[in-house]
C-alpha cells in the first residue's frame, strides 16, 4: 500500500491494462507490476507465497495438471487391431490344423504369416512420423510446438480466446486522437514543449509527436515543472497557469465524452480546455486476417481481457469478435476459461503473467513471442517468429494437415493389412515375404508423412 507519493504503474503484464494506471496514497500496488514515473513509498502487506503473483504460479501449476489428457488416434486404432490380429492368427491355426489337415509345422507357418505381415510397424509409425515432420516444419518458420498431442488438440479446437494488450495490439502507447479546442498549432507546441518535462510514458509520446512544432506566437514561461503521477504545470510571463495531465489534476473530473469516460490527457489553460487526447495501443496489422480466417472455419472467437469494457468493446468491433469479456483480473479470466471449456474445446492465446493459469487450463495454450516467460513454458505453442499472429493461421493449417496424413497412414497400414493377411492365412505368403512386405507398408507411410515438408497448406480452410 502507497503511504506517500504518487506514481504512474505499468500493471499490463498483471491485468491486461494497456494504459498506465495512476496510483496514490493509500492505493495498492502489485509486485510484478512496473513504477513508470514519479516517486512512491510503500508498506509491504504480503510478501512471498503470499504475494498475488506467487498464488498465480500455483494456479498456474494446479491448472496444468487438471488439463485433460486425449486418446491418441494411433492408439486408439491399435488398441483393436492388436488383440483382433492375434485372434486371427490362432484362427488361421486352428482351422489349418483341425479343419484342413495341414501339418502342425505348415500351420504354424500360416498363424505366424498373419502376425508378421500384421507387425503393427506402419501403424506404430504413422502419428508419430506426420507428427515429427508437422512440428519440424513448423519450427523452421518460428513456431514452437511441445509434443504431438498439441496438434491433434489444436485441429479439435471450436473456440480460440484471445488476450488483448500485447496479443492482438502491438502493447505500445500511440495517440489515438486529439479534439482540438483552440488554435491547433498552438496546442502542438504547448504539447511538445511540456510534456518534454515529464518521464510519464504517455508524455513522452506527445513530446515525441510534437517537439518539432513552433509556436505560432511568442510564449516565454517563467516555470515548468512536472507533478510526479500527475502532469505538467508551466505559468508564462503574463502569469497564464497552463496543466497538461490527468483530469483530476487539470480539473477536467466532469469533461466526458458520449461514452461517458474521461479521456487520458487534458491541457488547459486558467482552467479552460485547450485539448483532449485519447491514447491507443495499435492494433497488430495482421489481426483482423486472422480473426476472419477463425470466423470462416467455424471457429467462435473471444476477446478476454484485464483492459476497460469500452476499449475491448472498441477493438471487438473493429476486429469484428463475436464475444466479450472486459476487467478480468486473472483469476476471473481462469473462471472464464473453465466455463468456456465445459461446452467447447478452446485454444487461449496471450501473452501476460495474467494470462498463464488460463493458458494451462486450456485445451491448447499459445504464447507470444514477446510475453512473459512464465506464459512461454506454460504455453503448448510458442509464436517465435515475425508476423506472430499470422503464423497461427499457419500453424493451425499445419495440425489439420498433420492429422489427415495420420489418417491417411492409418489407412494405407490398414488397407495393406486388410489385403495381405488373408493371403498369409490361406498359405500364399510365407514368413520371410511377409516381412518383406511389412517393410514396405513402412517405406509407404514414412513417404506419405514426408511430403507433409512440402505441401501447400491452403486446402484445408
Amino acid at each position: 500500500m502507497i503511504y506517500e507519493g504518487k506514481a504512474a504503474i505499468d500493471q499490463s503484464m498483471m491485468t491486461g491494462e494497456s494504459m498506465p494506471v495512476e496510483k496514490s496514497v493509500d492505493e495498492l500496488v502489485m509486485s510484478g507490476t512496473i513504477l513508470l514515473s514519479g516517486h512512491i513509498k510503500v508498506l509491504v502487506q504480503h510478501a512471498g507465497s503470499e504475494t498475488i503473483l506467487s498464488r498465480m504460479i500455483e494456479t498456474v501449476k494446479k491448472a496444468a495438471l487438471q488439463k485433460p489428457e486425449i486418446q491418441r488416434i494411433g492408439d486408439k486404432v491399435s488398441a483393436l487391431f492388436v488383440p483382433i490380429v492375434i485372434a486371427i492368427s490362432l484362427i488361421t491355426f486352428l482351422v489349418s490344423f483341425f479343419y484342413l489337415d495341414l501339418a502342425a509345422s505348415e500351420s504354424l507357418l500360416r498363424s505366424i504369416a498373419v502376425l508378421v505381415i500384421s507387425c503393427p510397424c506402419a501403424m506404430g509409425l504413422a502419428t508419430p512420423t506426420a507428427v515429427a515432420v508437422g512440428i519440424g516444419r513448423s519450427a523452421k518458420n518460428g513456431i514452437l510446438v511441445k509434443g504431438g498431442e498439441t496438434m491433434e488438440r489444436l485441429q479439435q479446437i471450436d473456440t480460440i480466446v484471445f488476450d488483448k494488450t500485447g496479443t492482438l495490439t502491438e502493447g505500445k502507447i500511440s495517440i489515438k486522437k486529439i479534439n482540438f479546442h483552440t488554435d491547433e498549432m498552438l496546442v502542438s507546441y504547448l504539447l511538445g514543449t511540456l510534456e518534454q518535462y515529464s518521464t510519464h510514458p504517455l508524455a513522452v509520446t506527445l513530446s515525441r509527436q510534437f517537439s518539432s512544432v513552433k509556436a505560432p506566437y511568442p510564449i516565454s514561461f517563467s516555470e515548468i515543472k512536472e507533478v510526479p503521477g500527475s502532469g505538467v504545470m508551466a505559468v508564462d510571463k503574463e502569469g497564464n497557469i497552463y496543466k497538461a495531465g490527468s483530469a483530476k489534476f487539470t480539473g477536467m473530473e466532469k469533461e466526458k465524452d458520449q461514452h461517458q469516460h474521461q479521456h487520458q490527457v487534458y491541457l488547459t489553460r486558467n482552467n479552460i480546455i485547450l485539448a483532449d487526447i485519447d491514447f491507443e495501443d495499435s492494433v497488430r496489422p495482421d489481426a483482423r486476417e486472422l480473426i476472419q480466417y477463425f470466423k470462416q472455419n467455424g471457429i467462435k472467437t473471444v476477446l478476454l481481457s484485464g483492459d476497460q469494457k469500452y476499449i475491448c468493446d472498441s477493438l471487438a468491433k473493429e476486429l469484428e469478435i463475436e464475444t466479450v469479456y472486459s476487467e478480468k483480473l486473472p483469476h476471473e479470466k481462469e473462471s472464464v476459461i473453465r466455463d468456456l471449456q465445459l461446452n467447447n474445446k478452446l485454444a487461449m492465446v496471450g501473452d501476460g503473467i495474467n494470462d498463464a493459469s488460463s493458458l494451462a487450463l486450456a485445451s491448447v495454450g499459445i504464447a507470444m513471442n514477446g510475453g512473459t516467460e512464465i506464459a512461454k513454458k506454460t504455453a503448448e505453442i510458442v509464436l517465435v517468429g515475425k508476423g506472430e499472429l499470422k503464423a497461427l493461421i499457419e500453424i493451425h493449417l499445419m495440425s489439420k494437415h498433420t492429422i489427415r496424413t495420420i489418417r491417411q497412414n492409418l489407412f494405407w497400414a490398414l488397407f495393406y493389412n486388410i489385403v495381405a493377411i488373408p493371403l498369409a492365412a490361406a498359405g500364399y505368403l510365407s514368413p520371410m515375404i511377409a516381412s518383406l512386405s511389412m517393410a514396405f507398408s513402412d517405406v509407404v507411410v514414412i513417404g506419405n508423412s514426408l511430403r507433409l515438408r512440402f505441401k501447400k497448406l491452403q486446402g484445408l480452410r
